[in-house]
């Protein structure tokens, strides 16, 4: 007679399946409207277990948050570091709104959830997006060392860079049926790609 054995959960498996199951609640209730003991039930763990990975509720929050914002850095610093050309921003546009499709949830969480609570932002702030706009300051700023981009300061233009595409990627997540299509988010990456490199004045003759 063959003899299964199931192999129990790691305790990094358990917070895995506890931080997705928060981030599908906040996003979908809020923070406030979740209680620890709905977040447990869709994590499919005891309620205990819950506090025996994270202090509170608002830790688990600051978790989602901060491994969403990291991920998204990550994947900010891959597209930046195998651009081929620095002329080919576009290209980088257009993948990372599209890819915001996937993050959708945590940025719901975040751009919601921040206003209200003072050490998420502080978190998000000091910890990750401080982080994607060196990395894009770095970027920017070897750009114009080679004579590529004109000279500016690179903070400002990180700054610019990185919320262009995300907030008008969180936007175009949000307003309808039109700004879910893929021909749409396209369309706006090449636009937001256009004006970043070329600004919307007239070029004189």
């Amino acid at each position: 007679m063959a003899a299964y054995f199931r192999t129990a959960p790691t305790e990094a498996d358990t917070q895995t399946k506890i931080l997705d199951a928060a981030l599908r609640l906040f996003s979908q209730r809020g923070y406030g409207g979740t209680t620890t003991r709905e977040l447990a039930q869709a994590a499919g763990v005891a309620e205990g277990t819950l506090f025996r990975h994270f202090e509170n509720k608002k830790a688990i929050l600051v978790e989602v948050a901060t491994q969403g914002w990291v991920e998204l850095l990550t994947d900010l610093l891959t597209e930046l570091s195998e651009m081929g050309s620095y002329k080919a921003i576009g290209q980088v546009m257009r993948r990372r709104m599209l890819n915001l499709r996937k993050n959708t949830d945590m940025m719901r969480v975040c751009f919601m959830e921040a206003q209200f609570h003072p050490e998420l932002r502080e978190q998000i702030q000091g910890q990750v997006i401080g982080k994607m706009t060196d990395v894009a300051e770095a970027f920017f700023q070897t750009a114009m060392d080679k004579g590529i981009y004109r000279p500016m300061n690179p903070r400002v233009v990180a700054r610019i860079f990185l919320g262009m595409f995300a907030v008008a990627g969180f936007s175009q997540e949000t307003l309808g049926d039109e700004g879910s299509s893929i021909q749409a988010m396209q369309e706006l990456a090449e636009g937001l790609a256009d004006v970043f490199l070329n600004g919307v004045l007239v070029k004189e003759k």
